[in-house]
């Protein structure tokens, strides 16, 4: 199965300062490897106008349900989860993480997730601004993320 991120309405490459947070510029957001930090897959500037992952995972479908692993699927005690993680590029390439958010696997509903089994596609469709146009972080739940089974991996 195929884990399909479509994002949309990006902050900007700036991020300007927050209560107990300092203002971020050149920022970029990407999928951080499973217990890697500084590994990221498909980075995009924040000014981007959308951004898209594709991440191949495993699924077992069991008596409880669908589990899904892979790469970029983190398994963690409260559920496995798909972390966008926001950060600075500086002029020699690095990215420094300042904030992340959480794209949980148990927020998608057990028939969307059978069903994304069988179609061998499950999309995520989310916009990465909050309300204050800042970067969105923390859990994202719904109605902020909207999952679905697609056709084709």
């Amino acid at each position: 199965m195929r884990i399909r991120i479509e994002a949309t309405e990006l902050p900007g490459l700036r991020c300007s300062p927050g209560p107990g947070s300092p203002a971020y510029d050149s920022v970029h957001v990407g999928v951080q490897r499973k217990d890697r930090p500084g590994e990221l897959y498909g980075l995009h500037p924040g000014d981007a106008p959308s951004a898209v992952w594709t991440l191949d995972c495993a699924v077992v479908v069991t008596e409880d349900g669908v589990e899904v692993s892979g790469p970029y699927v983190q398994d963690r005690l409260g559920g496995r989860f798909v972390y966008l993680s926001w950060g600075t590029v500086d002029a020699t390439g690095l990215f420094s993480m300042f904030r992340r958010a959480k794209l949980m696997l148990a927020d998608v509903g057990p028939e969307v997730l059978a069903a994304a089994a069988r179609t061998g596609r499950l999309t995520a469709r989310l916009r990465l601004s909050d309300e204050a146009g800042h970067p969105r972080c923390g859990r994202v739940r719904p109605p902020d993320i909207m999952w679905s089974a697609t056709g084709g991996a």
